[in-house]
Order: structure tokens, then C-alpha cells, then sequence
């Protein structure tokens, strides 16, 4: 060891070059790497990367262009900056950001040139007593709306760019003669930004957030359906296949589930900003997505308890176990046919057809379940054999009023988005 660092230590300048050479080239390797698994695991960041440059390059065109240059001046760089603060992943956030900067810079630099001009009513020595008090209290007041849940999920932003825009504006009215000339060009440039960023995303393959959430949700309903399916072979050992439990991901599907009331709620927010999407249109019911995921989330939590017995070492290849593996099995089988079935309504803003018969089979075998716990004696038979299965059952009739709440929900989401009917086959 020591004979290794001594030559190292006495290694040449070469030596180290060549070291240093074949850490940077595996180095560079990794990274190349990982920018490829990052552009293969989603495509569309390659394209919001290449629309983002495309609208900048369009947006400084503006600087080429000596008429536009001459009229607006150095005033140009905010139609830059609104291009990077705006342009956002899907048309949702972009249109959500793009609006509520145009609005606010519009509504602010009007109050900042109001609040100048009554400032300068107020002579010289009370012009920067008024400013600091209106700036004081305008900066106070939309500060505290802030807070407020409503104006928090949707206008956060555009309140945040009214307070610096009007703030700006009064402050430099002080100093600045040219007031209305100031707030009109840089009105004009922010404008022109949003507009140029919120073109550029919704023209050239367009990210839509009422669809990414849409999907989210019908995949969450799909995961808890293809766990239920999958739990009672797994359980019961109806199919003996050998395969691990790593390698059979429906059964660890539903895990995503459990922290995805974030993504959920935010997509939902920004959902609302696409009015002209032609599968949604105006006023589609973005809150009862959000309800769909609360019941499904609610459900997973339960279906959690399920699989912490697919671990148990505790065979269920006994009486007790025999008598519940039926309508236990009916169970899941029936959860799994409606959650899918649900879950295809949802993606395919169809409504659903043959939900209500698996509803109907799911309470028949729960009450059969029911029924047969009540009924079982327990004997000869050992305690510690008849609560792991018995336990098991019970989770099971405690996760149907789950299903039958999330099959309400859907039932309810299709009412209101006004989900179209399959047309029915009539046999010649």
C-alpha cells in the first residue's frame, strides 16, 4: 500500500495527466448518460427546451430590428425576461404566469402613473411623502391578499409582479419626468414577451395539463385495480409462477399514489387557465378530478394494509383460509374489473357501462364474506392461523365502500363534463 502511494506520489507530470484525462473522460461519459436517460425517460423536454430557445431568438429580434429598437429603447430586455419567467413546461403554467404578468404589469403601471400624478399635486417637498405612503399601503394590502387560499393557488404571481411593477413605477416617478412614456413602454415590452412565449407554447407540440392530469388520475384508479387483482394469486398462491415480488411492479404500483395529492391539487390549478382546450372547453369540473384522487388516495391507504401480508411469513393454507379464499377472491377480482373500468371512463371521457354490474357482484360477495365470518366457529382451530386470514377479509370489506365512493365520484365527474355514451352494438 504504501509502495503504491509512494509511486504515486512520485509519478511524473505525464502520469498525472493521463490520470486526470481518464477521470474527465469518464466523467463526461456519466454525464452524457444521464442527459440521454433524461431525454429518452420524456421526449417533450427536448422539445420544451428547443421551443424555449426558439422564443427567445424571436424575442430578440427585436434588438435587429432598428424601428422597434428606436421606439422602446433598452426597454427590450423585459420582453426578454418576461420570456424566461413565463415560458413554462405545459400551456397551463405558461398561459397561467403569461396572463397574470400582462395583467398585473397593465393594472399596476395605470395605478403607479395615478398615484404620480396625484403626488405631484402635493408640490415638490410632499410629492415623496405621498409616494412612500401609497407604495406603503398598496404593498401592504396586496401583500395581505396574498394569503388568501383562492388568490394564494391562482394570482400568487401576478400579485407578486403588481407589487415590484407599481413599486418601480412610483419609485422612479420621483426621479424620472417622463413617466407615462416609462410605464407605456414597459407595458408594451412585457406584453409582447407574454405573447411571444405563450404562441410559441401552444402552436408547436403543446403540453396540455388538463390532459397530463387526467391521465394521472385514471392510471392512479388503473394501479389500485391491478393490485386487487393481483393480491388474491399472490395471497392465496393460486398461481405459482416463482417470480418475486420485485419483479411484478402492479403490486408495488399503487405506492405513487400516497404523495401525489401535491401534483394533483397544482395541476388542477393550473388545468383551469386552458379555457380553449377542445376536450375540455369552459368551466370543466378540474375539482372533482381532485376529489377522484382524494377517494383513490384514501383507498390506497387501505389497500397499503393489504400488502403487508403478501410479506408474512404466515401460511393461509389452512380451514379458515380455504372457507374466505372464494369471496375473497370474488372480491378482488370484481374491484379490479370496475377500478379498470373506471379508470378507461376517465381516460376516455366515456361513460362507463358495466361498473354498475361489478359494483352489484362486489357487494354480493362482500355480504358473503360478511355472512361467513360470522358464521365460522373457530373449534379445534388455533387463533394465531385465524387472524392473520381473518384480518385480510375484514381489509377487504373495508376497502369496498372505498371503491363504491371512487365509482360515485367518477359517475358524478361524468354528469358534469358531460362524458359521452359508447354507442350500443345491436345484433342483425
Amino acid at each position: 500500500m504504501n509502495i503504491a502511494a509512494s509511486s504515486t506520489e512520485n509519478a511524473g507530470p505525464f502520469t498525472h495527466a493521463c490520470v486526470w484525462h481518464k477521470l474527465l473522460a469518464n466523467k463526461i461519459v456519466e454525464v452524457a448518460e444521464k442527459i440521454k436517460k433524461l431525454g429518452q425517460d420524456d421526449p417533450r423536454r427536448i422539445v420544451h427546451s428547443l421551443k424555449v430557445g426558439l422564443a427567445l431568438t424571436l424575442v430578440s429580434l427585436f434588438y435587429y430590428i432598428q424601428p422597434l429598437y428606436d421606439r422602446i429603447g433598452e426597454n427590450l430586455i423585459w420582453a426578454v425576461i418576461t420570456v424566461v419567467l413565463v415560458f413554462e413546461f405545459s400551456v397551463g403554467a405558461t398561459l397561467g404566469k403569461g396572463l397574470n404578468r400582462m395583467l398585473a404589469t397593465f393594472s399596476s403601471g395605470a395605478l403607479g402613473f395615478g398615484v404620480h400624478y396625484l403626488a405631484t399635486l402635493a408640490g415638490e417637498k410632499g410629492e415623496p411623502i405621498v409616494l412612500g405612503f401609497f407604495v406603503a399601503i398598496i404593498g401592504a394590502i396586496v401583500t395581505f391578499v396574498r394569503f388568501f387560499p383562492t388568490m394564494k393557488t391562482r394570482y400568487d404571481y401576478g400579485l407578486l409582479i403588481f407589487i415590484l411593477t407599481f413599486t418601480l413605477v412610483s419609485v422612479s416617478s420621483y426621479r424620472e419626468d417622463k413617466v407615462l412614456r416609462m410605464a407605456h413602454q414597459r407595458v408594451t415590452t412585457i406584453i409582447m414577451g407574454s405573447f411571444i412565449a405563450i404562441v410559441t407554447c401552444i402552436c408547436i407540440r403543446p403540453v396540455w395539463i388538463g390532459v397530463e392530469l387526467q391521465n394521472l388520475v385514471a392510471n392512479n384508479i388503473e394501479k389500485l385495480g391491478n393490485f386487487l387483482q393481483g393480491f388474491s394469486d399472490e395471497y392465496f398462491k393460486i398461481s405459482e409462477d416463482g417470480q418475486p415480488m420485485s419483479d411484478k411492479p402492479f403490486l408495488q404500483g399503487y405506492k405513487s399514489l400516497l404523495t401525489s395529492k401535491n401534483s394533483e391539487e397544482t395541476m388542477a390549478n393550473l388545468a383551469r387557465w386552458e379555457l380553449w382546450h377542445y376536450r375540455f372547453g369552459f368551466c370543466h369540473p378540474w375539482k372533482q378530478y381532485v376529489k377522484v384522487g382524494t377517494l383513490t388516495r384514501q383507498c390506497a391507504y387501505k389497500i397499503d394494509a393489504l400488502n403487508n401480508y403478501l410479506n408474512s411469513e404466515i401460511q393461509t393454507f389452512n380451514e379458515f383460509g380455504c372457507k374466505i379464499q372464494d369471496p375473497s377472491t370474488k372480491i378482488c377480482s370484481e374491484s379490479g374489473k370496475a377500478l379498470r373500468e373506471l379508470a378507461s371512463a376517465v381516460k376516455k371521457m366515456n361513460q362507463s357501462t358495466s361498473v354498475n354490474a361489478h359494483i352489484e357482484n362486489l357487494k354480493i360477495a362482500t355480504e358473503n364474506l360478511k355472512s361467513m365470518l360470522d358464521t365460522y366457529h373457530l373449534k379445534d382451530a388455533k387463533l394465531q392461523d385465524v387472524i392473520p386470514p381473518a384480518e385480510v377479509a375484514l381489509t377487504l370489506i373495508d376497502v369496498v365502500p372505498c371503491i363504491v365512493k371512487i365509482a360515485d365520484a367518477v359517475h358524478e365527474l361524468a354528469s358534469l363534463a358531460h362524458f359521452k355514451t359508447p354507442a350500443t352494438r345491436v345484433s342483425p
